[in-house]
């Protein structure tokens, strides 16, 4: 998701950094995803103002911050059973 350079940048910048900071740096980046792409302005401008320590705390921000752009296929998981009735059930079977 960090593609051109972007995460490589956040983990260069020197911290302790604020949103703002990250923001006026690399806010024009662009975050590809599965659904589109948005900037790093938009993505930072949905939290609140913080100081990041570090850049493992930087990256987390941003990745929890990504729009359902970043979702593959809403609503799934293959961690669901499947529903009663399915096609796709497996065959039941009897202990």
């Amino acid at each position: 998701m960090l593609r051109n350079r972007t995460g490589e940048a956040i983990d260069d910048h020197e911290y302790p950094a604020t949103t703002d900071e990250l923001i006026e740096e690399y806010g024009d980046h662009v975050l590809e995803l599965p659904n589109g792409s948005e900037s790093v302005n938009d993505v930072l401008a949905r939290l609140e103002s913080e100081t990041f320590e570090d850049s493992h705390e930087a990256r987390l921000a941003i990745y929890s911050a990504v729009s359902r752009k970043a979702i593959g296929r809403v609503g799934y998981s293959d961690r669901d059973p499947t529903p009663v009735g399915s096609p796709y059930a497996p065959d039941a079977v009897s202990f």
